[in-house]
């Protein structure tokens, strides 16, 4: 007991009690912004993984849809409102969003299921003021890549997902080498309150 409250009382022995100096301190995040900007640096990392990352962490990116369809239900609105208000704060970025389906249909319906479900974010998107130019692509995958591994209906497997592809060619940030001005912007923005959606997860809210 006396022994341990020694090594707890100075800060020279911790590596003797098996323990990292400011181990305390780093919850697992510590010092992640200066290994971002040095791996950025030496081209280790781009801008535009940063910000996937950054999409994939701070937003929903996918919503799922009723069997057999393409309508956005109000869950996926919220979620897809949250995804738009997101990309408005970064005018230089393309987006890409990947559609799928279950494994109940033929592949060549369930592809072309896919792409209408993609299609639907697209325009909802466009009807949010984004611009269709900014969406690189729209890919569907139909049945392919499955969540839930099921020859049934599954409803988790029946979703869209956006992700950051890139960014605009020519946007003049980037042609300037300024993109510190996008990270200012939107150090600005983050002062201002964010909208918040609870998303039903529980077992209940799967169709099968």
């Amino acid at each position: 007991m006396r022994n341990w409250m020694i090594c707890l009382g100075l800060t020279g022995t911790l590596a003797s009690c098996g323990l990292e100096a400011g181990y305390q301190v780093d919850s697992g995040t510590f010092g992640n912004a200066t290994l971002n900007n040095t791996q950025m640096m030496n081209g280790e990392r781009s801008y535009a993984q940063v910000l996937a990352d950054r999409f994939a962490r701070e937003v929903p990116t996918q919503i799922n849809f009723a069997f057999d369809s393409a309508e956005l239900d109000a869950t996926a609105q919220q979620v897809l409102t949250l995804q738009a208000d997101w990309i408005r704060q970064f005018p230089e970025v393309r987006f890409r969003v990947y559609g799928h389906t279950d494994a109940v249909g033929s592949s060549g319906y369930n592809k072309s299921l896919g792409m209408r479900r993609a299609r639907a974010v697209v325009s909802f998107f466009a009807s949010r003021g984004i611009s269709r130019s900014r969406l690189e692509a729209v890919v569907s995958y139909g049945e392919t890549q499955p969540l839930v591994p099921t020859s049934e209906r599954e409803r988790r497997n029946r979703r869209t997902v956006t992700q950051v592809s890139g960014f605009v060619d020519g946007h003049q940030n980037l042609l300037d080498g300024k993109y510190a001005q996008v990270v200012y912007r939107e150090y600005i923005k983050s002062a201002e309150p964010k909208t918040t959606v609870e998303i039903e997860t529980s077992s209940s809210a799967f169709e099968q």
